[in-house]
């Protein structure tokens, strides 16, 4: 099929690929703007834009698609793929293709509908995720689903893990949405909306550990944001950035948030119910790591309370 490829990050590059190397002609691919990284701020293009140069395919980074209706429609495309472009495409555009705009959504819609799907289905404790591929309407991820395919989440799981699980699963199955397209063979589902949640995008604010929570509520946030925007609460008014935690039991009565303990094994929080041992970590001006190897050089005040 003659394709316009729309995404930017890591997730939309596993279907970029899939696209190119089962022989599919992807006409332009759409990605969102170079933008400043790192500490010296230097502008860095978008892991789709680097990939589809690498191939020969042409690149547009519009500001925005609201004024690029021409452009897109000189492409000819029987349709549009989109997958993680991070922008909400007008209905003009929805429409400009014959078959459409086809979405490849990390999560088994209408749950999980938004930005971080990935992130938040480890966060609320899921054992089970997916990919949906669905036919884009105007609405925010409420279009019909096409085909799904599901994803097991296992409790070592972290926010980086499941992204790559997902995003190889989701290649995979937009190959397939794509030759029963082809084939007159796809058929559409409505979603319903009364079973829909949302996912909200990633922050500080979303990412902070309430150690009000349980224990295992706790680990999946901490799992959740690993390795970005890292689960953190606040260590004698400094950020303290946690990675890697386990649930640990605790019966005593200290405040939630009281530092129990500090040694090789890790940092053993109190919470609802319980307790967590934090054993990655990062605090301001450190490298992420272990926290054996933090104690080494450094010391954590017992009785001290987090956040």
């Amino acid at each position: 099929m003659r394709l316009v490829f729309m995404g930017t990050p890591d997730f939309a590059v596993a279907s970029l690929a899939a696209l190119v190397e089962s022989g599919h002609e992807i006409v332009l691919a759409v990605t969102q703007p170079d933008k400043p990284k790192g500490r010296g701020h230097r502008l860095a293009p978008p892991p789709v834009k680097e990939f589809a140069l690498e191939r020969g395919i042409e690149v547009y980074q519009p500001a925005s698609v609201r004024t690029e209706e021409a452009c897109l429609a000189a492409c000819g495309a029987d349709a549009f793929i989109v997958a993680a472009y991070g922008k909400i495409l007008p209905e003009a555009v929805l429409k400009l293709p014959r078959h459409g705009c086809i979405n490849v959504h990390a999560s088994l819609l209408p749950k999980y509908r938004g930005a971080a799907p990935i992130q938040w289905s480890i966060a609320n404790g899921e054992t089970v995720t997916g990919v949906t591929t669905m036919q884009m309407d105007a609405g925010l991820d409420t279009g019909d689903m096409l085909l799904k395919t599901e994803v097991e989440i296992t409790p070592e799981d972290t926010g980086e893990t499941l992204h790559d699980k997902l995003a190889a699963a989701g290649a995979e199955v937009l190959l397939e949405t794509l030759a029963r397209l082809e084939a007159g063979t796809l058929t559409r589902e409505a979603q319903d909306d009364s079973l829909s949640c949302y996912a909200p995008m990633l922050s500080k604010k979303t990412s902070r550990i309430d150690f009000g929570k349980t224990p295992a509520e706790i680990v999946n946030l901490v799992r959740a944001m690993n390795p970005y925007p890292a689960a953190h609460t606040l260590y004698q008014g400094k950020r303290m950035r946690a990675f890697r935690a386990e649930c640990i039991a605790s019966s005593g009565a200290e405040p939630c948030g009281t530092i129990l303990a500090a040694s090789e094994k890790g940092i053993d929080v109190k919470c609802a119910g319980g307790a967590v041992r934090i054993t990655e970590v990062q605090f301001d001006g450190k490298k992420r790591m272990q926290v054996a190897d933090y104690l080494r050089g450094n010391t954590v005040e017992l009785g001290e309370i987090l956040g």
